[in-house]
């Protein structure tokens, strides 16, 4: 298959849902097909890894499905078999932070009382600031924006898709209701979202200035809408 070849992308992931651990649930993927075997699996993941950092090396335009094969210790029809081309890889990948991002900040949430909500806007973007500093390839693609608006979901952005996840996460915490917190919540992740490219156009690894406004002017934010 050729690098530049048109494909269909695979089949989009259904809305976050609840696993009953407050994780986001995915069960569609743009994998071909699920690994069964443990060895699958294994080399799946290989590959993911591999993209990730390949990604902080050369970067998406650069990335091919050769060089993920080759890093990842694979045949590239191996690779085929799994994944359609390059950007099936990534929306992979895309998934797999998403979810452990979801489950970081659902982790969080469990060790804060319902009287210290705010204190989740400190949570979530230190988590966001951590994946960004730490995870492989995170900072090139982060939730799939670089790739792709509707990387994660065709049917809704990439951002609606984080704002999904966090609203089903944050009602199991507070007495509010998925209508009365999913718009503000929107909003917050379009304001972060902006501010924090731009903490990270200043610094690589997030203009400290910045990142301190964003937290308070989404706190602030969130106490108009939600209460202190």
């Amino acid at each position: 298959m050729s690098e530049n070849q048109t494909v269909t992308p695979g089949p989009t992931p259904p809305e976050p849902d609840e696993t009953g651990d407050g994780t986001a649930r995915t069960e569609h993927t743009p994998l071909r097909r699920q690994p069964v075997q443990q060895r699958s699996a294994q080399r799946v993941e290989r590959m993911l890894n591999a993209t990730a950092e390949l990604l902080d090396e050369v970067g998406y335009e650069a990335l091919t499905t050769t060089l993920i094969a080759r890093r990842a210790g694979v045949a590239v029809g191996s690779l085929y078999q799994f994944f359609p081309d390059k950007r099936a890889v990534v929306q992979a990948l895309t998934q797999r932070n998403l979810e452990r991002f979801i489950t970081a900040v659902n982790d969080r949430l469990d060790t804060l009382g319902p009287g210290h909500w705010w204190d989740v806007v400190d949570s979530l973007l230190d988590i966001y600031l951590r994946m960004h500093r730490e995870v492989p390839g995170f900072s090139q693609v982060h939730f799939g924006d670089v790739v792709d608006l509707r990387l994660l979901d065709d049917r809704r952005t990439n951002n609606t898709v984080v704002t999904d996840a966090l609203a089903a996460l944050v009602t199991r915490h507070v007495p509010l209701s998925a209508a009365e917190v999913t718009l503000p919540i929107s909003v917050a992740v379009e304001a972060a979202d902006g501010l924090l490219n731009l903490a990270f156009r200043r610094d690589p690894d997030g203009d400290p200035d910045v990142i301190a406004e964003t937290k308070e002017l989404i706190r602030s934010y969130l106490a108009g809408k939600f209460g202190e």
